[in-house]
């Protein structure tokens, strides 16, 4: 069974936003895309290891911060 858990409301993420939610020890990205749909993952990018929260939503994609210089 799957337990939901509220990371925000709605309004605290801006159309193409991302921000940082904390659970139980792990940290997740929570972003709004152009369409208005939310989605969560995993905080942190895969190889860069820096936290998703600083990048840019591009799509349904985040692009990691350090992606960018």
């Amino acid at each position: 069974m799957t337990t939901w858990v509220r990371a925000c409301d709605a309004t605290n993420i801006e159309n193409k936003d991302v921000i940082r939610f904390d659970y139980q020890g792990k940290t997740y990205a929570s972003f709004r895309s152009p369409e208005d749909e939310y989605f969560c993952t995993d905080g942190y990018c895969t190889h860069e290891s820096e936290h998703l929260a600083d990048g840019f939503v591009m799509g349904h994609i985040i692009e990691c911060p350090g992606h960018n210089g």
